[in-house]
């Protein structure tokens, strides 16, 4: 398969004895790779490496992981519009998604760190979904397409479900609205700013072409638009 030979490996690791580690993952994700040397490469840190570590696998993994989750979510929601795809598309590849998925199959346990990341908590969420991704690239890179879409729809399942509850927000809302209507974003205004520095109160007023203009309050002026919007979509019933 010529795509493997994307990932140059250090001489070190290739008369490296497999670690038992490797082979416990190995039979957690239930895949056997044919080159050790490439899931050994989607684990090392760049702390251990500054040169040869998981950054150019995870790169590939992250595009991997979007477009086998894409193909899914059109599977599974064909009748829902591309606004919903793209946010219900956004939750499942975020690193937060990504770092609970990575923390069922404890990937933490089995990377490689180098000395300057003792300061830093092996749990923590980026270098979590960083390893896994870099692992879809390694399992890509070695099984192929098929066996990499298996793993991914496996261990996505139960967040693909969640995400049939996925809402949009009445900011989005409101601007797909406007920009389907009338070919323009809404209006939005800060009116007034009060309370004190720490616990401030933003009165914001929002506007599209033929309706209403609508205000309210919220604790941050990203809080007043969406109550505002939320007001004007209902009036407008969408």
């Amino acid at each position: 398969m010529e795509s493997k030979q994307i990932i140059k490996v250090r001489p070190f690791l290739q008369n490296f004895m497999i670690n038992k580690n490797i082979l416990d993952l190995e039979n957690i994700i239930k895949i056997k790779f044919d080159n050790k040397n490439i899931i050994e490469e989607s684990l090392i840190h760049k702390s251990y490496d500054n040169f040869h570590n998981n950054e150019k696998l995870e790169f590939l993994g992250d595009r991997v992981l979007g477009l086998i989750l894409a193909k899914k979510l059109l599977k599974t929601f064909p009748n829902e519009k591309e606004g919903i795809i793209d946010k219900k598309l956004a939750s499942l590849v975020n690193k937060k998604t990504c770092a609970d998925i990575a923390k069922k199959i404890n990937i933490q346990k089995f990377m490689f760190f180098g000395q300057s990341y003792k300061r830093l908590k092996r749990s923590d969420e980026k270098i979590a979904s960083d390893a896994l991704e870099a692992l879809i690239g390694a399992i890509y890179l070695d099984k192929g397409l098929n066996i990499v879409e298996k793993f991914i729809l496996n261990y996505w399942k139960e967040k693909i479900k969640l995400s049939e509850h996925t809402q949009v927000d009445p900011k989005t809302k409101l601007q797909e609205f406007s920009l389907k209507k009338y070919k323009i974003l809404p209006k939005y205004k800060i009116l007034r700013e009060s309370g004190p520095q720490h616990s401030p109160i933003f009165r914001v007023e929002v506007s599209i072409p033929n309706s209403k203009t609508f205000s309210a309050v919220g604790s941050s002026k990203k809080d007043g638009e969406q109550n505002a919007a939320k007001k004007l979509i209902n009036e407008l019933k969408i």
